[in-house]
């Protein structure tokens, strides 16, 4: 009974450590982005720049631009993707988008080069674009007669329709919200007052704290402050209260309404102070940070205002749509990741993977799958093992699958595009990951640049023309 129990105080540890320093800042934003996505921004001028008939060179480049900009992973992706897919993006450009997102945003390249070098931040880089574009390629061809068939059953929207300024001014300040709680720059870090307050048991709090939920760097659980578990009581109050106050807001903005949305500024507010517990009690950190989210959460009021109430509501509506549908999956997902790595050893990993061959790859892929961590965890992880012995080839397949593939995410991607669709991508992750291992550790190695050039440009080529050959019997057979 003892593994039984370790297991599953594993999967409780992942679950607070996770909520209580991951989701707020990141994933609370991006369920109001995806809303407004939905509720605010009419589908043709989506299909504009990702729809499926759009040119190739506009939808990809715009899926690849727009996903670099957010320092996300793979779980906060999610809600953004189901928006831009259900307003009528082409299944192949919502792919790149979600493959790029997480694995080549700003942050996390940058992250990386200085982590690990600018070697594996290149590499990274341009192997999760190349990668990226040509997934999303291989899944629109694949699923191209469902992709029709699914726009098809849209509403129509008159082709001039796009979007108003006022909602794309809303949309700009959401996503500012996103970048001002996750961007790691100076400025927002810079302290601007900070404030002591008493709390003789405070120290004793956290040390209780610690005991519950211990830090364990191996497994990349992160542990439970006293801020984190008032982050997690907030977050179970904006789900009471939203149950209601969203969750009917279809008929009509009620108190609950105005509760649930006040603290969720209240609590994103909170989440971007820093606490510091000491002997004699507390001090609250008040950074750039906090200024930042503050003014832009206070700055979403005026603009709402300009709505009609009926556009507000259809926002909050499908932003709690979107929490329904992702929410418990990811809940559920990283239990189990908490769960499974209690049973995997780092040392069996770096035992396997300490040589560039396929089996080490693979091994990496799947380490990746398995010990998914919030998102830039991975980069210090990926550290600590290439200084056990883990080869920089398997190293690289890791940092493309980590931040790609979780059990969390892979149950939500089904729930949005279907099981075939969802582990079609899994599949294909898994192969492109596998292979950027073996070439960069093959580069590494010191083999021929020419060599793998060659190697590269001819595994394209040959996707192309496979991509090529697909399109041409589809187009005679239809």
């Amino acid at each position: 009974m003892d593994w039984v129990v370790t297991a599953l105080q594993g999967g409780f540890d992942s679950l607070a450590s996770y909520l209580a320093a991951h989701v707020l800042l990141c994933l609370v934003p991006a369920f109001f982005i995806a809303g407004a996505l939905s509720a605010l921004v009419p589908q043709q001028s989506i299909i504009r720049f990702l729809g499926p008939d759009a040119p190739k060179w506009v939808s990809y480049s715009a899926a690849a631009g727009a996903g670099s900009l957010l320092a996300v992973c793979s779980c906060t992706i999610q809600p953004l993707f189901a928006g831009i897919y259900k307003k009528g993006a082409g299944l192949g450009p919502a792919i790149t988008f979600l493959f790029f997102a997480p694995a080549a945003n700003i942050l996390a390249l940058s992250y990386t080069g200085v982590a690990l070098g600018a070697d594996f931040a290149i590499a990274r880089i341009v192997l999760a674009l190349s990668f990226g574009i040509g997934i999303g390629m291989i899944m629109a061809v694949l699923f191209r007669d469902s992709d029709v068939a699914r726009l098809a059953d849209s509403p129509e929207f008159a082709s001039s329709e796009s979007i108003s300024g006022k909602a794309l001014l809303f949309l700009g300040t959401l996503v500012a919200l996103l970048i001002a709680g996750t961007l790691k720059l100076d400025f927002l870090k810079t302290v601007l007052v900070s404030v002591s307050l008493p709390w003789h048991n405070a120290m004793e709090v956290q040390q209780l704290l610690d005991s519950w939920v211990p830090v364990n760097e191996t497994t990349g659980a992160e542990g439970l402050s006293v801020q984190g578990a008032a982050l997690i009581v907030a977050l179970a109050l904006i789900g009471g209260a939203a149950w209601h106050g969203l969750g009917k807001v279809d008929e009509g903005i009620n108190r609950l309404t105005t509760i649930t949305l006040a603290l969720v500024v209240a609590t994103l507010v909170f989440a971007a102070t820093g606490i510091q517990v000491g002997g004699k009690g507390i001090t609250l950190v008040i950074t750039g940070r906090t200024l930042a989210v503050t003014v832009t959460s206070l700055a979403l009021i005026p603009q709402a205002r300009r709505f009609e109430e009926w556009d507000i509501q259809q926002w909050l509506w499908e932003t709690w749509r979107f929490v329904k549908m992702i929410f418990p999956l990811l809940i559920v997902g990283v239990f189990l990741v908490g769960v499974i790595r209690v049973f995997i050893r780092p040392e069996w990993v770096q035992a396997i993977a300490g040589t560039n061959s396929v089996l080490a790859n693979v091994a990496g892929v799947v380490f990746g799958v398995f010990m998914y961590f919030p998102t830039l965890v991975e980069v210090p992880i990926a550290k600590m093992f290439l200084s056990l012995g883990m080869h920089p080839g398997p190293l690289i397949a890791y940092l493309m699958a980590d931040p790609e593939l979780s059990l969390q995410s892979i149950l939500i991607t089904a729930a949005i595009i279907g099981k075939l669709r969802a582990w079609t991508y899994v599949g294909l992750v898994a192969l492109f990951s596998t292979l950027a291992g073996l070439t960069y550790g093959a580069w590494v190695d010191g083999g021929s640049a020419l060599t793998l050039g060659l190697a590269v440009a001819g595994f394209v080529l040959a996707l192309s023309a496979m991509l090529y050959l697909i399109e041409t019997r589809h187009n005679a057979l239809t």
